[in-house]
């Protein structure tokens, strides 16, 4: 599956983005979608994740109550709405598909990855 991330830029602190992920596949079909970060020196850290069937979603601690990850079917196509963005969620953004259900936090554990895209949030 080719996975292609868009939407990302520069921002100001406190301003918003929309990230989008679409699938290439006609038949797309994961378990799940998820948004992962790497900011540079650290390691890959999940975002938020939303299961492709029923929607259910996840979210890391530190974009609580900020961001909200969704989806539309019909389109393959996962969303990422950023909203009171600081400079420290400035990273390399993913989309990530996963196949089957288990443990959803690790990055090893998704199948396919999009290229990442570029969010950058300036003080």
């Amino acid at each position: 599956v080719q996975l292609q991330a868009s939407g990302g830029g520069l921002v100001q602190a406190g301003g918003s983005l929309r990230l989008s992920c679409a699938a290439s596949e006609r038949t797309f079909a994961p378990y799940l979608m998820g948004w992962f970060r790497q900011a540079p020196g650290k390691e890959r850290q999940l975002v938020a994740y939303i299961t492709w069937n029923t929607g259910r979603t996840v979210y890391g601690d530190s974009v609580k109550g900020r961001f909200a990850i969704s989806k539309d079917n019909a389109k393959n196509t996962v969303y990422l709405q950023m909203n009171s963005l600081k400079p420290d969620d400035t990273a390399l953004y993913y989309c990530a598909s996963k196949a089957t259900a288990g443990t959803a936090v690790l990055p090893s554990t998704y199948d396919d990855w999009g290229q990442g895209t570029q969010v950058t949030v300036s003080s």
